[in-house]
Parts: C-alpha cells; structure tokens; sequence
C-alpha cells in the first residue's frame, strides 16, 4: 500500500492516524495519508522564519530559473512519491483523476497550464509588481527606475494554503510564492494531495531547499491551525467561508466566482453569433472553476438563448474518466450532488423559472461510489429569482432576463464579467463598476485568463506592504 507521510519542512513524518485515499468509481484504496493535527502545525511554525531564510539565500533571478526547470519536471519527470515509491507524469494524471472525479484528460491540461505558469514566472512577477526591480523584494528597499526610494516588508515568512479538491487548477495561484523567496506550508485537499507533494519533489529536485516548504495533510483542525499560525493564509470554500473571512488582513478567501456574460443592448439580437462563447465558458472544465460562467444576462432573447444552450450542452453523457471525450467531472463526496440536485429542482419550482435542459435527460446519474450532475441551463423571466444568484459545481448556468440599465446593481459580486457591447456609456459604467474583479470587454470567454494579471487580488500587495522610505546620501549607499 502507498503510503504518503506528512511532510515537516522536508523530513518526512509517518502519523500513527491514517486516511484512504479511494477511486472515485471502485471504491479502491489507492493511497494512505499520515493525518497531521493542528498542535503539529503549531510546533513546526517555529521554523517558518528558517523557510524564508533558506530561500533568501538563493537570488531570486535564480529561483526563477529553478522553478522554470521545477516545472520542466512536474510535466515531464518521474518523481519521488511517498515512501521509496516514485510517479511518471501519466500515472499522475491518471491518479489525480482516480480521486477527484476529474477526466483525465483535463488533468493532464491542468499540469500543463502549471507547467506554463512556473515557465513564464519571470513575466508573470514582473507584471504583478509593475515592473519592480525582484531584488527589491528581496532586500526590502532599494530605488525604483525614476530614481524613488521604496520599501516592500514582507508580511510573512511563509504563505499558508488550505487548499480544495474539487479543481487542480487552483495550484497556479500558489507557484510565485517561491520565487518571492517565501516559504509554503500546504493543507492539500482530502482528495487531491497529488499536486502539492509532486510539486513538492519538483521544486527540491531542481534546487529549491526542502526546508522551504511543508505539508500537512488531514483534517479541519489543520486547516484552522495553519490560518491561524500562518501570518498569511489563502483559503477556498463557499460563500461562507469568503463572509467568514471578510475584512481579515491575514487570510485572502477565494470562494465562488459568480461569473458572467452580459449581452448589451447593441448586441443581443446577435446573441447566435456568440453561442460558442457562452456554451465554453459554461462547460469547460467541466464547470469547476470560479471563472466558469454561471450566468448569462440579457436583455430579451432570454429563452431562445437558454433553449439554444440546453441544445448544444445537455445532451452531454458521463463517460469514464480515461476517454478523451469525458467531460463531466464526478462527485466524489457522498450525497453532495443529491443535495445540490434538491436544491435546484426546488427552485425552479418558482413561477417564471425554466429548466431548459430536463428534456435532454435526468441531470442526476447515480453509479455505485460517485454521481453525476449533467449540464443545466436555467432560463429566469426576471433578476428577481432565486436561482439566479446561485453557482454549483458542475456545468450550470442561468439565462436571466433584466434590462441594461439595472444590470450593473442586480448581478452581485462577479469575478469574471465578459460584457459583449460597444456601447461607450455601459462600457464605462462596467469600467466603474467594483463589484467586477476580472473585467472582458467584448465577445471573450470568462474562462480565457490572461496570467500577467492578478486573479483575485494581487498576490504581491498580500504579501508585501509597500511603505514610506528614504535615506541620506551622504550617510548609507544603496
């Protein structure tokens, strides 16, 4: 059996307390998980000063070549797993999908995409710090190119992440962290430890010290702990875990996206040509990521859009993760799609609400250690109904009817907003709107990210607080 210890900056600790890891479709143990708790985390946060010192040693220039060879690794090597185990990059793929749910072939996108991130990490730092000399970052001040002093103090010596199992995909926002020469310390996902520990074995194999970076599987105590011994933290959830974290400094909360398309007025009529558009930003990915679009606002054609988007996506079938047609994730954790099923099939018992899609087939599919949420498409007569503020895990989308000008204060928060429209005036007020993190201008997919810019919040403005500073010429050289 594999076994997969904890890892202690590096040194790897075998729990007396175990968790199986199963096949999402078997039911087979795949792995065993040493289970940390959160007096662990608490012990070894002592060392968390040494993680930023180790890699403080190292210029960052330098990191950012290691952690461009790390992904080189990751995409290509076979690499260390568990005890005296090793993984190739198929058995991977082929392993993180065994677990999540995910098709295979979208876990080999998502290492991809990874690999892309730490390859291109150099553009991506200096796009996120506006062109800031790194080794300014590094010292904590220095003089900018128009000849400023300037002071970045890093807030932490390490980043913690309570990371999610639902979508790989969210491993992208933690790979700058080592270049800015901060340590990490990993709460993985129940069911998908796969990406931090191969990461993990890539960034030592190509250079980064081991003490730099530690990993705490196990329960909900852990993921407290290391929010709560962690100066900075990231965390994922749901919209209550974004309300419980609100306004707290130490801890950046990613919860649903809420996004969207909005067709202006000037475009509507035109609402065929971009169909393919709206159905990619939907279905992709199966659905899974924050920046998948949950909803569609327009201001008339609201049923036939819906109508021609059940067409085009529900009829899609689960398949089996390994072909390369799968395109529905499973769900893994028990009664978790009975229960959003349940929800949904309430709602759109409310007046003015059409499930599009219920005449392509029944959107649950029950097998015997997961299910199945096909695609649905919702079609809403007004902004008004509940359901259209609502986002779930799999391909989902509402069609809702409102008009232009009371779209902007009846969407809500919205991470991605692809407005289709040249109309100035609404393009400005969208430009205004900060309700809206990740703004498209024109017919692009929500899920088309450019990733020289932030996601969510600048993951640099987190980690270092820019203050005053100057220094006399005469007295200190820097």
């Amino acid at each position: 059996m594999l076994h997969i210890p904890i890892s202690r900056w590096g040194e790897p600790y075998k729990s007396l307390e175990l968790d199986k890891v199963v096949h999402f479709n078997t039911g087979e143990v795949l792995a065993e998980v040493s289970r940390a708790n959160g007096g662990l985390v608490e012990r070894d946060m002592k060392h968390a000063p040494r993680a930023r010192k180790v890699l403080q040693e190292i210029p960052i220039k330098k990191l950012l070549e290691i952690v461009k060879k790390a992904g080189e690794l990751y995409a290509t090597a076979e690499l260390p797993l568990g005890e005296g185990g090793t993984q190739t990059p198929a058995q991977f793929a082929r392993m993180q999908s065994a677990t999540t749910g995910l098709p295979e072939h979208m876990c080999k996108f998502n290492m991809e995409k990874n690999q892309f991130v730490l390859a291109n990490m150099d553009k991506i730092l200096d796009s996120l710090t506006r062109g800031l000399d790194l080794d300014i970052l590094s010292r904590g001040y220095g003089v900018e190119a128009r000849g400023v002093p300037v002071s970045y103090q890093c807030q932490s010596p390490v980043l913690g992440m309570v990371l999610p199992s639902n979508s790989p995909g969210v491993h992208t926002l933690w790979l700058p962290i080592i270049p800015m020469q901060v340590g990490l310390v990993l709460k993985p996902g129940p069911q998908e430890p796969w990406t931090p520990y191969r990461m993990m074995e890539a960034f030592i194999k190509a250079g980064i010290p081991k003490q730099a970076i530690a990993i705490y599987p196990g329960l909900g105590d852990v993921g407290a702990a290391v929010l709560q011994h962690c100066p900075r933290s990231l965390i994922f959830g749901g919209t209550a875990t974004v309300e419980q974290y609100k306004g707290n400094p130490r801890v950046q909360a990613h919860g649903p996206g809420f996004s969207k398309i909005l067709l202006g007025d000037d475009k509507v009529d035109e609402w065929e040509k971009y169909l393919d558009i709206m159905c990619d930003s939907v279905f992709v990915n199966s659905g899974r990521g924050c920046i998948n679009c949950s909803g569609v606002w327009v201001s008339r054609h609201g049923k036939k859009i819906a109508e021609a988007m059940a067409a085009k996506i529900g009829p899609v079938e689960p398949l089996p993760p390994e072909d390369p047609k799968s395109a529905l994730a499973a769900f893994t954790v028990p009664g978790q799609a009975d229960a959003i099923n349940s929800q949904i099939d309430q709602d759109v018992k409310e007046a003015g609400v059409i499930d599009c899609t219920a005449k392509y087939g029944n959107r649950l599919v029950k097998r015997e250690h997961c299910d199945y949420m096909r695609p649905t498409v919702i079609y809403c007569e007004n902004h008004t109904k509940a359901i259209a503020k609502k986002e779930f895990m799999f391909p989902f989308t509402t069609v809702v009817e409102c008009p232009q000008e009371k779209m902007l204060e009846s969407i809500g928060p919205t991470l991605v907003c692809s407005a289709i429209t040249e109309d100035a005036k609404f393009q400005r007020a969208l430009t205004d709107a900060t309700h809206i993190d990740r703004l498209n201008i024109g017919p692009m997919k929500t899920i088309a990210l450019n990733w020289l810019q932030p996601h969510e919040g600048s993951i640099v403005d987190f980690l270092f607080r820019a203050r005053a500073f100057q220094f006399d010429k005469g007295f200190t050289k820097i």
